[in-house]
C-alpha cells in the first residue's frame, strides 16, 4: 500500500496534538469510519508517549515521523522514531494476556503496545539506517 500522507513533528508532549489533526485530517479525507479513525489516533498517542518518555527519555527536538495510506479494505500507519534500537514487538509478547483482569490487579508497563497489537490485522517492526519503525494495518469497518 502507498502510504500518500506524511508528518514529522518534534518528541514533544505538546505536539502529540498536531500529529493527531493529521490523522483526523488523512481519515475524513478518505472516508475512514470515526472508529477506525479512533483506533489510529490512538495508536499514535500510545507510540507517540512512549518515544518521548522512554526512547528520547523526555520532549526533546528529535523527530517522529509518521505516515498514513488507505484502500478500500485497510488503513496503514508508519510510525517512526530516531530513539535507541527498540522493538517493541519483542517486548509485547506475551503480554496480551494482561489485558484481562481487573485493573488494579494488572502488572505496570507492557500493556500500551498490547492494546496495538490487539486492534492491529498486521503489525511489524524494523530497525532501518537509525530509526525504529513500526507499520501497523488495520482492518476498515464496512
Amino acid at each position: 500500500m502507498s502510504l500518500d500522507r506524511a508528518c514529522t513533528v518534534p518528541a514533544r508532549m505538546s505536539c502529540l496534538p498536531d500529529a493527531i489533526a493529521v490523522i483526523e485530517s488523512f481519515c475524513q479525507e478518505r472516508g475512514v469510519a470515526a472508529g477506525d479513525a479512533l483506533r489510529l489516533s490512538l495508536i499514535v498517542e500510545e507510540l507517540f508517549t512512549n518515544t518521548v518518555t522512554h526512547g528520547y527519555r523526555g520532549d526533546s527536538d528529535a523527530p517522529v515521523r509518521i505516515a498514513l495510506g488507505a484502500n478500500a479494505s485497510e488503513v496503514e500507519l508508519s510510525y517512526e522514531d530516531a530513539a535507541p534500537p527498540f522493538d517493541p514487538l519483542e517486548h509485547a509478547r506475551g503480554s496480551t494476556a494482561d489485558l484481562a483482569g481487573d485493573a488494579p490487579d494488572r502488572p505496570v508497563g507492557r500493556l500500551g503496545i498490547a492494546l496495538v497489537t490487539s486492534m492491529a490485522a498486521r503489525i511489524r517492526y524494523a530497525r532501518d539506517d537509525g530509526w525504529n519503525r513500526l507499520v501497523v494495518a488495520l482492518v476498515r469497518a464496512a
